[in-house]
């Protein structure tokens, strides 16, 4: 039995991480300087990890790179204020909060709060804006790019076929499905409350899973007439592994291609931010 296609990120990173280099450098010499803020409230190991990879792609790509941390306890005012001030601040071109946050700050709307040009993540709804109306003119959010940029690698054209996408979050599923339809795609958004997804993902071209529940997909969900293409969004601990959204042994000999957990969807959705982080330093450059 033919073996699938593993659509691994390295290849796209190195193709990619030179480009970046470039359009740093090119930022450089008209005098702009992209500098990115994160603000990391609390202990959280996994965000820990996230935001170190981050600033090293920001020190790979000489991004100034600002990191505060605040006690899991701070006042609701103090968070405001430091929002206010990054935003503000000029010399800061690219600013994001690590979720997540401690309950008692999860009431604030933290995505509308950060101002859209430099919104990064692309979660503001100026931002999604641009994806609603076809038009890609704001900052797209990462991991949806990462993904339209994977297809465009592997030259899979997603053009009249069937995605399923499982999951329906701010981040990953609703953005993701706009950008695919702008690709021309026929989407179908699952969630929680979807009725036989199987019989959905059965008939999907492609499978695209996002909803943070360990190897949620196996082989039931597949198809047994066609080899489908499946991409994992899900990075969970299982077992001090990590592991994604689809249970990769069981049904890697049955799928045409496959994304791996790690070192498929992650470090894309890093590089969409690096990207991110390079436009909007541009747009605010040329406004000065």
């Amino acid at each position: 039995m033919a073996m699938p296609t593993i659509l691994s990120a390295t290849s796209i990173i190195e193709s990619k991480i030179p480009q970046l280099k470039t359009f740093s450098k090119e930022l450089k010499t008209r005098g702009i300087k992209p500098k990115l803020k994160v603000l990391l409230i609390g202990n959280n190991p996994a965000s820990e990890i996230y935001v170190k990879n981050k600033q090293k792609r920001c020190h790979e790509l000489d991004i100034d790179f600002e990191l505060v941390k605040l006690s899991s306890t701070v006042n609701e005012n103090e968070v405001l204020k430091l929002i206010e001030d990054s935003n503000q601040d000029p010399k800061i071109t690219g600013f994001f909060i690590q979720f997540p946050v401690p309950n008692h700050l999860k009431h604030l709307n933290f995505t509308q709060l950060i101002n859209p040009e430099k919104d990064v993540d692309g979660f503001h709804f100026q931002n999604i804006k641009g994806i609603y109306n076809g038009k890609n003119e704001g900052l797209a959010p990462c991991t949806p790019t990462g993904i339209i940029n994977l297809f465009k690698h592997y030259q899979i054209n997603i053009e009249g076929k069937h995605i399923a996408i499982i999951g329906r979050s701010l981040i990953v599923g609703k953005p993701l499905a706009l950008m695919l339809t702008n690709h021309n795609a026929t989407v179908t958004l699952c969630h929680s409350k979807t009725n036989n997804i199987a019989s959905i993902t059965k008939a999907a071209d492609i499978i695209i899973v996002a909803i943070g529940s360990a190897n949620f997909l196996s082989k039931d969900h597949l198809s047994d007439d066609k080899k489908q293409i499946i991409i994992d969004v899900g990075m969970n601990k299982l077992n001090d592994q990590l592991v994604g959204d689809v249970n990769f042994s069981e049904v890697e000999k049955h799928v045409k291609a496959i994304t791996p957990v790690p070192g498929g969807v992650g470090p894309l959705t890093v590089l969409s931010l690096m990207e991110n982080i390079l436009i909007a330093a541009e747009k605010q450059g040329k406004q000065v």
